[in-house]
This record gives C-alpha cells, sequence and structure tokens, in this order.
C-alpha cells in the first residue's frame, strides 16, 4: 500500500529524507556541493529582488505613461533593460548550477548504492528474502535521480516562494490602503483577499488532487513491474524457447500491462479534473487583483501605475501562498521516491545482517556461484549453452 497522506506520513518522509541526504552533505565532496546549494540559493534570492523591483518599475512606467512624461519613459526603458539582462543571467546560471549539484550528488549517491547493493552478496541475500523491496534496479537507475532532483527543486521553490511572500506582502500592504465594509476599517484588505484567495484555492487543490498519491505510486510499480518481467522474459529466453512458454510468458506479461492500462485511465480522469481546476484558479488570478484594486482606481485614489503594481504584488503574494498548489504532484512524487529509497536501504541492512539460512546443505556438491560454468561442470551437471555447443561440435 502507498504511503498515506497524513502530517504524520510527512514527518516520517522528512526524517528519511534527512538520514538518505546527509551522508552526501558530510562526506569528501561537502565543500562541493554546500558550495553550490549555497550559490543556487543566492541566485534565487537575486531573482526575488529582481522581481521587487521590476514590480515597483512597472508602477513608474505606467504612471509616466499616463503623465505623458517622455523623459520618464525613456529613462524607465533602460533602468528595465539593465533589469531584464541582469534577470535572465541569474535564471540562466541558477539553472545550470543547480544540475551540476543534481549529477554531482546523483553520481555520489549511486556509487555508494551500487557498493552496499553489491558487496558480500547482499543483493542475492535480499532476493531470497520476504519483504517490500522490489526492483531494486529501479530504486539505483531511477528513484536516485527523482530524489535528488525532487528535494532540490522542492526546496528552492519553498524558499523563494517565502521570500516572495514576505516581500510583496509589505509592498501591498502599502498599496492596498484601507476599506469599510459594515462599518469596520481593514486595513491593507488586498492582503487579506490574498490570503483567503489563495487559503481556499490551496484546500480545494488538496481534495482534488488527493488520489494523485495513491495512484501515482501504484503506476510507478506496475510500470516498473511490466518492464521486470521482459527483462526476466530475456534472461531466460533460451529456456522458454526450449520447453514452449511464449504463450505463459504472453499472457503474463498482458495481465501486467493491463494494471498499467487501468490504473492510467485513473490518473488521467483525476489529472483532468485537477487540470480543470489548476487552469480555472490560475485564470482567475490574472484578472481578479484589478477587479479588487477597481474602486480604488475609479475613485481617484491610486494612479494607473498604481493599480497595475498592485495587481502585480497581489499576483506575487498569491503565487508564493498558493506554492503548494503548484508543488502538489511534486510532493506527492517526492514523499513516495523517499520512502521506496528508505525502504531499499532498510533492506539493505537487513540483509546483511542477517542472512538468510540456506535452503539446501553444502554437501550437495552445488555451488553458490551460478555464473562459474567449471564449478557446475564439476558437480555433473552440463551447462544447458555447453551441452548445445558439445552436440553442434560433435
Amino acid at each position: 500500500m502507498p504511503p498515506q497522506a497524513s502530517p504524520q506520513s510527512y514527518r516520517f518522509a522528512l526524517r528519511h529524507f534527512y538520514s538518505l541526504a546527509k551522508p552526501y552533505l558530510v562526506s569528501e565532496e561537502k565543500k562541493k556541493g554546500w558550495g553550490l546549494l549555497l550559490l543556487v540559493l543566492a541566485m534565487n534570492l537575486a531573482l526575488v529582488w529582481v522581481n521587487v523591483k521590476l514590480t515597483q518599475w512597472n508602477g513608474d512606467f505606467f504612471n509616466a505613461l499616463q503623465a505623458k512624461n517622455f523623459g520618464a519613459f525613456k529613462q524607465l526603458l533602460l533602468y528595465f533593460t539593465g533589469y531584464a539582462f541582469l534577470y535572465i543571467a541569474l535564471a540562466v546560471y541558477s539553472q545550470y548550477f543547480l544540475q551540476m549539484l543534481q549529477i554531482n550528488w546523483r553520481r555520489w549517491m549511486t556509487e555508494v548504492f551500487l557498493k552496499d547493493w553489491l558487496a558480500g552478496g547482499t543483493h542475492y541475500r535480499m532476493s531470497l528474502r520476504q519483504g517490500n523491496t522490489d526492483n531494486p534496479d529501479q530504486r539505483i537507475a531511477d528513484d536516485i535521480g527523482g530524489f535528488i532532483n525532487g528535494s532540490l527543486n522542492l526546496f528552492f521553490g519553498f524558499v523563494s516562494s517565502l521570500v516572495t511572500l514576505f516581500s510583496f506582502l509589505v509592498m501591498l500592504w502599502m498599496l492596498s490602503g484601507a476599506v469599510t465594509l459594515f462599518g469596520i476599517t481593514i486595513p491593507g484588505y488586498m492582503v487579506w483577499v490574498a490570503i483567503l484567495y489563495a487559503g481556499v484555492g490551496s484546500v480545494l487543490a488538496h481534495w482534488v488532487g488527493k488520489p494523485l498519491i495513491r495512484l501515482n505510486f501504484y503506476q510507478q510499480r506496475y510500470e516498473a513491474d511490466f518492464r521486470f518481467g521482459l527483462a526476466r522474459t530475456r534472461e531466460h529466453d533460451e529456456g522458454i524457447a526450449l520447453y514452449n512458454g511464449e504463450q505463459r510468458e504472453l499472457a503474463g506479461h498482458r495481465d501486467r500491462f493491463a494494471n498499467v492500462w487501468s490504473n492510467w485511465w485513473g490518473i488521467m480522469k483525476r489529472q483532468k479534473l485537477f487540470t480543470w481546476y489548476s487552469a480555472f484558479y490560475g485564470q482567475l488570478a490574472i484578472i481578479f487583483p484589478i477587479l479588487v484594486a477597481a474602486p480604488r482606481y475609479f475613485a481617484g485614489q491610486i494612479q494607473l501605475g498604481g493599480l497595475t503594481q498592485t495587481a502585480q504584488a497581489f499576483g506575487q503574494v498569491q503565487g508564493a501562498l498558493s506554492w503548494f498548489i503548484g508543488a502538489y504532484t511534486s510532493i506527492a512524487d517526492w514523499r513516495a521516491t523517499v520512502e521506496r529509497l528508505q525502504t531499499f536501504v532498510e533492506a539493505m541492512q537487513n540483509a546483511q545482517s542477517h542472512p538468510p539460512t540456506p535452503t539446501a546443505p553444502a554437501s550437495a556438491g552445488l555451488p553458490s556461484d551460478r555464473s562459474s560454468s567449471a564449478a557446475i561442470a564439476s558437480a555433473g551437471v552440463v551447462p544447458l549453452r555447453s551441452a548445445r555447443e558439445s552436440v553442434a561440435l560433435g
């Protein structure tokens, strides 16, 4: 069963994340890792600063247009050019250094997992034990990369949203003024509207998107089972052909792909509903702040630049508060990936500390190394390929 989306499960996921991430952050590559991490973080914070300056520029620019001030118009265009080039450079290199950190971390973590998995026959003992670990190839090939990329993207997204929220809250509070409802004066009313809008949106997004956690969990498992079955067929192709087992293999592959098919349709239906909601929410967010601030503009309390600046600041606050909506499926996938990797680590540790009891006595004369044709032949067993070669030569 997939991990349930509860506060306790998220606490466990964070605890497991720490145990998975800590070895790299204290390893021999910690200086490079921490250096890249802090560099990308600084660039993300600089991007927030540029967004603040561009929002302020937006207000001044539209005020200059409304006043037909050509001198201010030309000067503001020069400012915009500088901000735009700075934003582009930060966006490009923050992504570049983030990818550098991702691949360095993945290379180190993959090496550690491969050594642990192949050390002392751990991979073989794991295959003999009953447990929840399935498809170790997917854990190493896919989940390590998914864990690293998901963790970093969520971390930087959360930090950027948090800094954006506090940066634009102050601006929106100063721009929105006060409104009187039922005899009560509400200062900074646009801030409260943004909080309400994002809060309701996040609750609805959680309700609509929650089933995607379970569906995505099973989809990854079904895809891995189908791929593993195909790999097993390729591995045992000779025996399957010898015993005419093609029809049985075909039936097994069909059954496994039927799970992929049916679960995918469940994802499609739920994703369609979630896309309906998120698209509606996003489109409404474009016009909603203008509608809320328009009464002050038509009352002459703010200029056109103040209206556009208020709308942009509202959008930044609402976007930061709604970060959970955009990252919902990413959080769900990340949590499932963390749990699968942690389960794999625990399975390796159990296999290393508690080897299974041999099912056949050593005196049977059959070697444990199945790859050694010489040892098998010495036990009186002729490998199938060797027998065929003998017939062909004889």
